[in-house]
């Protein structure tokens, strides 16, 4: 007969989605980890949190890197316990419910699908200032096409694909290292190192904690999308062994590519300096080098192609195993012969049509008020995968069930974890652009709340 800690050891070590098979490997889950969270938020929108903070952005990064360490510190240990392309959403029902669950799911499911629209339409924008013939509707389709048809291959095709595409971008960042690194460090032949000046005196903070508290908010959505390691440990070779892996390296390289570029824009550029709009291209202009805007243009767009490809790929997951537990229609949990989710697949990427479309006919007005409804998104998963996190945690070694992968410094730094993101709440309804968007963002929890309890009493009355 089969003791209660072993029945708690099995159901905490199996998974629900064994269908999807296991085909990625370790390289491909750090990378897609790097592919989700690396895009445009770095290469183009960088420039905003140092208006913001000026050169003393770097504490608001340090701070928000914190939290992405210990959040995913928090999902590794869960993952690989159980590899499940549910991930937070399935950890969330275990430990507050099936309609808590249900809600973090639909949420982050909402917010990839969002974010996936806006990076079709931003990288054939951006695509389109190198080559005005391209026109913008047709170019973002036929980027939306090309990456649902990588999605519907086999895994294993889908993980090469994105391995490279972000690698492409991961060498762009280096490159853009060493350059910075030589342009501080005088060099480069005739070109004058800009030194830390910018560091000094009141331009460092030139908006005091006001300014620092403000881009707080708006870098903590930078580290948006490296989550996704968590939901590709179901299809994970060894998810154990590569999960703990990938939450390491993932951690390091996204500190050091933020952190180090932010740095040298810093060096680089006053922060009221024009070229913040386009803070890459400014600084390689500084350091003399010939078409750096057309060069850093086209690498913003494989960024955000790299995001839409790992974007289509979770949102396609989520809402599978959102269908496998009956929250989501049934339909969308069939697998084609390849093991592929092909009805999540295109459900998910569906609906960035339609955005698509719509932003055409009714430019600006129609991707603002979405990306205002589901602006918040990332916070509220991440802090739903601390508290699950600290619930099953606690469960596990109150009935003595081994986990392989155990997050050091509990209950400590779980509990700081939750410390930093309330408090980033706290900064998010003083600020007047932010209010706006959490407000949003919880009316919109309480619609998906209020669904999931609806559609669950429904079906328990017949």
């Amino acid at each position: 007969m089969q003791t209660a800690k072993a029945a708690h050891t099995e159901q905490a070590t199996t998974t629900t989605t064994s269908a999807l098979g296991a085909a990625l490997k370790p390289r491909q889950l750090t990378m897609m980890g790097l592919g989700s969270a690396i895009g445009a938020g770095l290469f183009i929108g960088s420039g905003a949190g140092i208006q913001a903070a000026g050169p003393a952005v770097l504490i608001s990064y340090l701070v928000a890197g914190t939290l992405i360490i210990l959040v995913m510190w928090a999902l590794g240990e869960m993952a690989a316990a159980n590899p499940n392309s549910g991930a937070f959403s399935v950890y969330t029902a275990r430990a507050l419910g099936p309609v808590a669950g249900a809600t973090v799911g639909w949420l982050w499911w909402l917010q990839l699908v969002v974010v996936i629209a806006a990076e079709a339409l931003g990288a054939a924008g951006l695509l389109a200032t190198v080559f005005p013939a391209l026109p913008v509707w047709l170019t973002a389709l036929l980027f939306v096409a090309v990456l649902t048809a990588v999605n519907l291959t086999r895994v294993r095709n889908f993980g090469e694909f994105e391995f490279w595409f972000a690698l492409l971008k991961v060498a762009a960042i280096v490159g853009f290292l060493v350059i910075g690194a030589a342009l501080l460090f005088g060099w480069i032949p005739g070109i004058p190192s800009p030194g830390l000046a910018h560091f000094g005196g009141e331009g460092f903070a030139p908006h005091g904690f006001g300014g620092i508290a403000t881009a707080l908010f708006v870098v903590a959505f930078a580290f948006g999308g490296t989550e996704i390691v968590s939901v590709a440990a179901a299809e994970t070779q060894d998810p154990a062994r590569s999960v703990g892996k990938a939450v390491r390296t993932v951690v390091w390289r996204i500190l050091v590519f933020y952190i180090g570029s932010i740095f040298i824009i810093a060096a680089v550029l006053p922060w009221d300096s024009a070229g913040l709009k386009s803070p890459f291209a400014a600084v390689l202009d500084a350091a003399g080098l010939p078409g750096a805007a057309t060069a850093i243009t086209l690498v913003a767009v494989v960024a955000l192609l790299s995001a839409l490809n790992a974007n289509l790929y979770g949102a396609s997951r989520m809402i599978f195993s959102l269908a496998e537990r009956g929250e989501a229609p049934r339909a969308l949990a069939s697998l084609t012969t390849a093991r592929v989710p092909a009805a999540a697949v295109l459900a998910s990427v569906a609906f960035g049509i339609v955005a698509t479309v719509l932003e055409l006919i009714f430019p600006d007005r129609v991707l603002p008020v979405l990306l205002n409804i589901v602006g918040s998104t990332c916070l509220l998963v991440w802090g739903s995968a601390l508290v699950s996190q600290l619930i099953l945690r606690f469960r596990a070694d109150r009935e003595g069930t081994e986990l392989p992968l155990r997050m050091a410094g509990f209950p400590v730094l779980t509990i700081l974890g939750l410390g930093i993101l309330a408090a980033t709440f706290a900064v998010g309804l003083i600020g007047d652009e932010s209010r706006p968007q959490l407000l949003s963002t919880f009316a919109l929890v309480a619609v998906l709340a209020g669904g999931s309890a609806l559609r669950r009493r429904a079906v328990a009355s017949k």
